[in-house]
């Protein structure tokens, strides 16, 4: 693992187009699938890094709390072929062992990812009803090992904000976790 914090991408920035295969139902999914009308959270998430299991049950609760009001997404966009645990099967096992209902997408290429811009696991991105970022960060000041109390806070109130039409937090954090596992093409066999 080495540790690696988001990138920022820039307020404003428009919802990139995606269209990846969803590993709960073995469909393809796109930005035009999501609920038109409501935010959208994109997460860049895996199956393996600490990090990111840290945050499962508060990511389940977040999603049954707010899912009927923002889209939620979540990406991995980990090398599969180094990193087994991280391979769509394994994906679909994880969404249905924590109820996840929301789209679980593997992005194979990682060219999402890039268009994201995202760096780590878990790495947040919220967009408004007009697919404009209006947060990108953390969820939260917890960590393993920290010994803060997983709260979702930093997410929670950006959500909160965002569908009161208030003004997002403008101090936002930079999400930290395992770094992207980059598919090193020199060595791949495709």
């Amino acid at each position: 693992m080495v540790l690696t914090y988001s990138k920022m991408l820039p307020l404003g920035t428009k919802l990139p187009d995606f269209s990846l295969i969803n590993t709960v139902n073995n469909q393809y999914f796109s930005g035009k699938n999501l609920r038109q009308g409501r935010p959208i959270l994109i997460m860049f998430i895996c199956n393996h890094c600490p990090f990111v299991i840290h945050y499962h049950s508060e990511i389940s609760l977040l999603a049954k709390e707010y899912g009927q009001k923002i889209n939620f997404v979540a990406i991995s966009a980990n090398d599969a072929q180094e990193y087994p645990e991280d391979a769509p099967e394994e994906m679909q096992k994880l969404a249905n062992r924590l109820g996840w209902e929301f789209p679980y997408l593997y992005d194979e290429s990682q060219e999402v990812a890039k268009k994201f811009g995202a760096q780590c696991t878990p790495d947040f991105f919220l967009f408004d009803k007009e697919n404009s970022l209006i947060y990108r960060g953390r969820l939260d000041d917890s960590t393993p090992g920290n010994n803060k109390e997983v709260t979702g806070k930093d997410l929670r109130n950006a959500f909160d904000d965002c569908l009161s039409n208030q003004q997002i937090e403008s101090e936002q954090f930079p999400s930290m976790g395992c770094n992207i596992k980059w598919r090193n093409y020199a060595n791949s066999t495709f």
